[in-house]
C-alpha cells in the first residue's frame, strides 16, 4: 500500500508541475496580435540569402541509423548493470541481441545504406 501511495503522490506531483509550467508559459509568454511576419527569423539576423538548404537523402538515412543503434545500446549499458542478477540467461539474450544487431548492420551495410557518396552507376549494356 506504501508503494501505491508513493506513486500516487509522484503522479500528483508530475501533474501538477506540468500543469504550473504550462500556465506560466501561457500567462507569462507573449501575446501578438495580427498578421505574421513573412520573414525567416535566425538568433536575431535577418538572412542574407535563401535558407532552402537540400541536404541528400543519405544524410538522413545515417542519422536515423545513428539513432536505431545509439538507441539500442542503452539495452547494452542497462544489461551491464544488472549481468550479475541476469546470469546466464541474461547473458544469452544479451548475445542475441547483439547477434541481431549486427546482422541489422551487416544488412544496411550490403543495401549501401551506410554509403554517404553517390553510388556508382549501373549501366545496362546493349545488344
Amino acid at each position: 500500500m506504501n508503494e501505491a501511495l508513493n506513486f500516487g503522490i509522484f503522479t500528483a506531483g508530475v501533474v501538477l508541475l506540468v500543469i504550473v509550467m504550462v500556465g506560466a508559459s501561457y500567462a507569462l509568454g507573449p501575446r501578438r496580435h495580427g498578421r505574421p511576419d513573412q520573414n525567416p527569423f535566425e538568433s536575431g539576423i535577418l538572412p542574407a540569402h535563401s535558407t532552402e538548404i537540400r541536404f541528400p537523402a543519405q544524410y538522413y538515412l545515417v542519422a536515423m541509423f545513428f539513432v536505431i543503434f545509439d538507441l539500442e545500446m542503452v539495452f547494452v549499458f542497462a544489461w551491464a548493470a544488472a549481468v550479475r542478477p541476469a546470469g546466464w540467461v541474461g547473458y544469452a539474450g544479451m548475445m542475441a541481441f547483439l547477434t541481431f544487431l549486427l546482422i541489422a548492420l551487416a544488412y544496411l551495410w550490403r543495401l549501401g545504406g551506410l554509403e554517404w557518396g553517390p553510388g556508382p552507376r549501373h549501366r545496362t549494356r546493349l545488344r
